[in-house]
């Protein structure tokens, strides 16, 4: 198991009736790019978050608590949480 730390960008979009639609993830090569990335598009999308996990990508295994990097506007669970 070759675990490491992915930074990851995820926006969502205006999905069916009040929904929101989650765009395809973008990966990063570090913190920052992520979190710069999410803040360029958050003006033109409805939701974006950028976050950092510990992962184990050849399994698919991610961790279940991340670091949120950035955030902003409308996101489904678990992001809107505070």
């Amino acid at each position: 198991m070759a675990i490491e730390t992915v930074h990851i960008v995820q926006a969502y979009v205006q999905g069916r009736g009040k929904g929101l639609k989650a765009e395809q993830q973008m990966g990063c090569k570090t913190a920052e790019e992520a979190r710069r990335k999410a803040e360029r598009l958050a003006p033109l999308r409805l939701g974006v978050v950028a976050f950092s996990a510990s992962a184990d990508t050849e399994m698919g295994d991610y961790d279940e608590n991340p670091t949120i990097l950035f955030k902003s506007g409308q996101l489904p669970p678990p992001w809107n949480e505070d």
